[in-house]
């Protein structure tokens, strides 16, 4: 083809529906600046100028996860995960591809225009991607939070017209792409809406109108004060008993002898203690997370006290399995995890710290002091071969990753182990590492994982420590971990809730 041939003469009415599109986006740019917007004055350009590098959305973010609810905290990192990418493809891609010129401000009024203007390609509008990728990941997590957040991100875009910075065109495609990084988001981080457990049969659990017959030992250790109020308040007629955490034992044995019903409120270790009596006495059980580790109310739905009360309210009820292990004469159950090897070692040496550095701290510091000591691998017999390991765990049911997310139970009542070995050998820090990364079901030299319902080990030492749902004992010789399906009966939110 001869070079001096004019391509766009080639395709005349796309460039025609061009000109008309982008006279039109430039009509209503003229429109919205001739109009007068008096409410809008005092609150637009200053909302615009509170998102530059995303700082009204971070401070968004961190109101919402200040509700202290599950559902709040993964909303917020959700809204704020999708406005990063949002933002990443604006930055790579997005100003880079169309470079088209700011409007002229000729006929914006001087009051509503920008101190300083930006300097990048108006095509698309970063703030308009931003705001609609933290409303629409915040409300695709929390439907109730995207409908606070989604007026002030319906603003925030406005005013990118308002005060002269975008043309509509500019808006429109910003929040197209800020939406689908939403969506994006959610594919490879699944929602919990996206993750409901599978179907079960209801479980026979009478039910207890504003709490009638309900009895609830809350541990006071727990910071479950806000709960407790909130548990008084939703079910009047329920019993509740505050304690300490060494008192839980006895006034769970207390409350299962007169109640309908028992109720715990504390974490993991604590819904240990009442599941054990529960499941003993017949009871079903209703579990209200109050402690710094609440895997089981979670995996189970049961969020905070509304989700709760409604299903004791109503009789909404499953059965659940639960795991036991049996060491000789020791016994116990476990609704989470049960390990032996490097995790109840740490385990212990966190206890001895966290309540002098909180937590978390003593979380990092336990692994680091764990790990850097000079030990063994554990020596157990499975299978008829001793074998060196450096941890075993067996969750009460399969752990499943959502995408990139830590993992989690979607089922309660699988009838399944999943057993986890890292295999003992040089260098446990980096095995232990390579473990943790791995999906459940992978196998490599370091570490392998399988589901049984019922596991053997034998010659297992002395003084071995043994975690069960973060308490710590110490297990010898044969011991042996087994499910019991669907052996208790726990109330949980119903399907339409």
């Amino acid at each position: 083809m001869s070079p001096d041939v004019d391509l766009t003469a080639l395709y005349p009415g796309r460039h025609a529906v061009r000109d008309r599109l982008l006279a039109w986006d430039s009509r209503l740019f003229e429109f919205a600046a001739a109009r007068d917007w008096p409410a809008a004055e005092p609150v637009l350009p200053r909302l615009s100028r509170s998102a530059n590098h995303g700082v009204l959305w971070f401070a968004t973010a961190g109101l919402i996860a200040a509700s202290r609810t599950p559902r709040a905290r993964r909303a917020a990192v959700r809204g704020i995960a999708s406005l990063a990418l949002a933002s990443a493809a604006i930055n790579t891609v997005g100003k880079r591809s169309v470079r088209r010129p700011r409007p002229v401000l000729d006929t914006v009024p001087r009051v509503r225009q920008l101190k300083r203007q930006p300097v990048t390609t108006s095509f698309p509008s970063g703030h308009s991607a931003s705001a609609a990728a933290f409303a629409a990941g915040v409300a695709l997590e929390s439907p109730a939070w995207g409908s606070v957040v989604a007026p002030v991100a319906f603003s925030v875009a406005m005013s990118r017209v308002y005060t002269g910075v975008h043309f509509p065109s500019d808006v429109l495609a910003g929040a197209a792409l800020g939406v689908g990084a939403a969506f994006v988001v959610r594919a490879l981080v699944p929602s919990r809406s996206q993750t409901a457990p599978p179907a079960r049969a209801r479980a026979e659990a009478p039910p207890l109108p504003e709490g009638e017959g309900l009895v609830v030992v809350a541990n006071t250790a727990a910071g479950s004060a806000d709960r407790v109020r909130a548990l008084r308040d939703a079910l009047p007629r329920a019993e509740i008993v505050e304690c300490a955490p060494q008192d839980m034992r006895e006034e769970l044995e207390k409350a299962a002898a007169r109640a309908e019903a028992l109720g715990v409120c504390g974490g993991d270790g604590t819904v240990n203690t009442a599941a054990g009596i529960a499941l003993r006495r017949g009871l079903p059980l209703a579990v209200l997370p109050g402690g710094t580790l609440n895997h089981f109310a979670y995996d189970l739905g049961v969020e905070d006290v509304r989700a709760l009360s409604r299903a004791v309210s109503r009789g909404d009820a499953m059965r659940v399995d639960v795991g036991r292990f049996t060491s000789g004469e020791k016994r116990g159950v476990f609704l989470n995890t049960c390990s032996l090897g490097v995790y109840p070692e740490l385990v212990r040496e966190r206890d001895r710290w966290a309540h002098r550095i909180g937590g978390w701290p003593a979380g990092v510091l336990a692994a680091l002091r764990v790990l850097r000591a000079d030990r063994h691998p554990l020596e157990v017999e499975l299978g008829g071969r001793s074998h060196p390991l450096w941890l075993l765990f067996a969750g009460n049911g399969t752990y499943h990753r959502l995408g990139l997310a830590p993992a989690r139970r979607l089922d309660l009542a699988d009838g399944r182990l999943d057993v986890r070995v890292v295999h003992g050998g040089r260098r446990p820090a980096v095995r232990l590492l390579a473990a943790a990364l791995a999906g459940p079901l992978t196998r490599s030299p370091a570490h392998a994982a399988v589901q049984v319902s019922t596991l053997r080990l034998k010659g297992v030492e002395p003084g071995t420590l043994l975690a069960y749902d973060g308490e710590v004992t110490e297990v010898a010789g044969d011991v042996t971990l087994e499910k019991q399906a669907e052996a208790l009966v726990v109330y949980r939110p119903g399907p339409d809730d």
